[in-house]
């Protein structure tokens, strides 16, 4: 038995999830003319609380679509020092769209507009590069799936607002924030201007993400995305898959979250440098005990069935999600355990 906690993004589609893929109504998407590409951007339309939708083949060109979109060559981002957009999207924001991303020392992953505010560009200045857009991320990945509270996301919507930035949610992971807070995501869509929603996470499809927002928005997305060869053909057979996830997935996401306690609570007890309580949702970030090499610890799981990986040379992260039971946490925290007396 091998138990993969390197990622949500490691699961395999479910016998039902291909069935549905299997009987797929497709068409060209590229033509615009594919009913389940059709219906799946309906859907998330709908779900985000915006005009429109684009079904493309990663939250990563998900992201980059919407920062191309939202700013010309020479503009600047701001973003947390932990997102995505910056750490593990390839450099392409500068590469693809001409942009400089201006990070910003977050509480776990969570910043305010007073921190902004101090750092905005003379407007009308040709010194300077002109502030465009804000990006969010909810749940914080890096941060350790931490939850990003409505009402903090309110007020810097109100200051994005006032001050003529763009606010683009990168909400990969939002189906977890609803589920650990029992909102609706629309409870932070509603706050964005633009929204990314990942279906190849938490909710066990193969592939895809959707970009959401306003008709015109949508309409120049398209355009971007066939310029980042983000078309695809009959993409219904994926749409398939996350129409069925949005159905049957996303309600058992608390699964995800009860089992990440346990193994959290499990490593504190065990001596691992990790706070449960600090745990929100399916990720979890811990340091070994006596800051040896995260290596050491992610060569001992493989050789023992249990993958996971490091996060910077003394962190770990740990993913939970649907193809985890009980018995496979119960695995895991045998590895854990193991490993510190082997290591004594």
């Amino acid at each position: 038995m091998t138990v993969d906690l390197r990622s949500d993004t490691v699961t395999r589609p479910s016998k039902a999830m291909l069935a549905a893929m299997m009987a797929a109504e497709v068409g060209d998407d590229v033509f615009g003319d594919d009913p389940s590409v059709i219906k799946l951007q309906e859907t998330v339309a709908d779900l985000t609380g915006k005009e429109a939708a684009l079904f493309v083949p990663s939250g990563t060109m998900s992201n980059q679509i919407a920062l191309h979109v939202a700013t010309t060559p020479g503009d600047e981002i701001y973003c947390d020092e932990g997102a995505h957009i910056l750490n593990f999207e390839a450099g392409a924001g500068p590469l693809l769209s001409g942009i400089q991303l201006y990070p910003i020392r977050g509480d776990r992953g969570i910043f305010t507009p007073d921190q902004i505010e101090e750092r905005l560009r003379p407007p009308n200045n040709e010194h300077f590069a002109p502030s465009r857009l804000v990006e969010v991320e909810n749940t914080h990945n890096r941060a350790g799936g931490v939850v990003w509270k409505v009402e903090q996301m309110s007020v810097l919507q109100q200051f994005c607002n006032e001050r003529g930035l763009h606010l683009h949610l990168d909400g990969a992971r939002i189906w977890n924030a609803a589920a650990a807070t029992g909102l609706n995501i629309r409870a932070w869509t509603d706050l964005a201007d633009s929204v990314s929603v990942c279906f190849s996470k938490g909710l066990g499809c193969p592939v895809g993400s959707a970009l959401c927002g306003s008709k015109e928005f949508i309409s120049k997305a398209r355009r971007a995305r066939k310029r980042f060869g983000g078309g695809m053909r009959q993409s219904g057979y994926l749409a398939a898959a996350a129409l069925y996830a949005l159905t049957n997935n996303r309600e058992r996401l608390t699964e995800d979250h009860r089992r990440a306690q346990l193994l959290a609570q499990a490593l504190q007890a065990l001596g691992y440098r990790i706070d449960a309580k600090l745990v929100e949702t399916n990720i979890i970030i811990f340091e070994l005990p006596d800051q040896s090499d995260a290596t050491q610890l992610v060569n001992f799981g493989k050789e023992n069935g249990v993958w996971f990986t490091s996060f910077m040379k003394t962190r770990m992260r740990v993913v939970t999600h649907l193809d985890l039971d009980d018995e496979k946490i119960t695995k895991a925290i045998d590895v854990f355990e193991k490993f510190l007396k082997f290591n004594r």
